[in-house]
């Protein structure tokens, strides 16, 4: 069974993540800004269903084929750290733009929405990196079956990222009127994001962990 400790640690990793911009908030918001609440809450939906697939990679095996080929998981983790530092970049470099500061999109029926939710999650390095390299530093053998465990942390996971990503779709719109009209409120959401990315990404890069057999 999982420790409190891990479940609160891994609560606030996702919750970081969650809040720092990346290809799921950005499908989203423009979703919702462009669209309206009901496409973003589709979209949410396929996006719940890529985390469902993470999981039960997780739960069933995923870390094995890394610790077969330990070479292929330091490859992960260093492409995941300069995938993170990339978006830092990204939120910070001069005349960067607000996630909520989205162009226009064509309107797509449910079936698209939900469809580009799940491939947009399942395609996002971001959560890869998550299932793949920072789950399993909050796993203990000594406390049981290591699936199980993943089970419950990934539920964790889930429950943080849906939970802020439905906050996000509903608000959105609100969101981003206030910060169209407050440009210092812009730079520092931009520079707050930007920093959490570069040491997630510090961490990532130098953690010497190994992935953990079910």
């Amino acid at each position: 069974m999982v420790t409190t400790s891990a479940v609160l640690g891994i609560a606030a990793v996702a919750l970081g993540l969650v809040l720092t911009p990346g290809p799921n908030m950005l499908y989203l918001v423009s979703r919702s800004i462009t669209q309206g609440r009901r496409a973003g809450l589709v979209s949410l939906l396929g996006v719940a269903a890529g985390f469902g697939v993470y999981l039960a990679a997780a739960a069933t095996g995923l870390a094995a084929v890394f610790t077969a080929v330990p070479t292929a998981y330091t490859v992960l983790k260093l492409a995941g750290a300069a995938y993170l530092l990339f978006l830092a970049w990204q939120a910070v470099r001069p005349g960067g733009t607000s996630v909520f500061a989205v162009g226009q999109l064509p309107v797509d029926p449910a079936r698209r929405l939900f469809a580009m939710g799940l491939v947009t999650n399942l395609l996002n390095p971001k959560i890869a990196v998550l299932y793949v390299s920072l789950l399993p530093q909050f796993i203990d053998p000594a406390q049981g079956s290591v699936a199980v465990q993943s089970l419950l942390l990934g539920a964790t996971q889930i429950a943080v990222a849906l939970t802020v990503n439905a906050l996000i779709v509903v608000f959105a719109g609100t969101l981003a009127g206030f910060l169209a009209s407050r440009p210092t409120w812009v730079r520092v959401q931009r520079y707050l994001m930007g920093a959490v990315l570069a040491a997630l990404a510090l961490r990532l890069a130098t953690d010497r962990s190994r992935p953990l057999p079910v």
